[in-house]
């Protein structure tokens, strides 16, 4: 199928703009835990998520809404029990995981019939983008990007060392907390796109790649949006021509610009110095 004739449906129209946006949106936030050395928590959260969407079929209230509240809890969960209790926060993570998990499975087998969006939920679909969901997106983005722009130094100074940051008087507690909701509800929104499974890899390959050739934060980050664009739009073009599941392909298209990336790293150093 040509990808004119692809553009003509609202449907993939509305999942390439949602991959854009939330590229930006992943990018940035995955440049943040990346730096925190927090990618685990990508992991913990998603599956957090797992317990507010069995419980919000449970209770007969909108799913998601239920996965964002868990989402934040849990990510607020996790720092306050590492930074109040000197719980380490691989351990904070592992708590929260699996407590979110086994929610999620005692909710999920007590709700009568069968749960509809389970498998979309796990596995992700992208084609499933409406236009309240870009919307939503978009907005989420712009917060963001705004969040950013006024707090950039303090974000930048509690990633790397908390204890400088409330020397300097910045508002550590709430800068992370703040950036903490952020990656909550970030999570929420991308699990539309690549599923449970696959999530973690959306906040961590882009910007592996991007830190193969450069080390600062910003450069890292505008780095990581310009990869993870490239990267989700080319996994769901492939996709939508192979006819395959387009989670899946925009995972190993990473994969692969991680690997190639690799491979030239040498000679892009070696062409840097002459």
């Amino acid at each position: 199928m040509l990808m004119q004739d692809i553009l003509q449906y609202e449907f993939f129209r509305n999942a390439l703009l949602g991959v854009m946006v939330l590229s930006v949106a992943s990018a940035i936030i995955g440049t943040y835990i990346v730096t925190r050395r927090l990618v685990a928590i990508s992991g913990g959260i998603t599956h957090a998520c797992f317990g507010g969407l069995g419980l919000g079929y449970y209770l007969g209230i909108d799913p998601v809404f239920m996965a964002s509240a868990f989402a934040i809890g849990a990510s607020g969960a996790v720092e306050w029990i590492s930074s109040r209790h000197g719980v380490r926060h691989d351990s904070a993570i592992a708590v929260v995981w699996a407590l979110g998990m086994a929610i999620g499975i005692y909710f999920v087998f007590m709700t009568p019939g069968y749960v509809p969006e389970l498998n979309s939920f796990l596995f992700g679909n992208v084609l499933t983008i409406t236009d309240k969901d870009l919307w939503t997106f978009s907005v989420f983005t712009v917060v963001l990007v705004a969040f950013m722009a006024v707090f950039y130094r303090q974000v930048v100074t509690c990633a790397f060392d908390k204890d400088f940051a409330r020397v300097m008087g910045m508002p550590v507690r709430f800068v992370t907390y703040a950036m903490t909701v952020f990656v909550a509800v970030c999570i929420v929104l991308t699990i539309r796109m690549v599923g449970v499974m696959l999530l973690m890899s959306m906040f961590a390959l882009p910007q592996i790649i991007a830190e193969i050739y450069c080390r600062r934060f910003r450069t890292m980050m505008f780095a990581s949006i310009a990869i993870s664009m490239v990267g989700c739009v080319a996994g769901l073009m492939l996709s939508a021509t192979a006819d395959v599941p387009c989670s899946a392909i925009m995972v190993l298209v990473l994969s692969v610009m991680y690997v190639a990336a690799r491979l030239t790293a040498p000679l892009v150093r070696r062409m840097k110095w002459q």
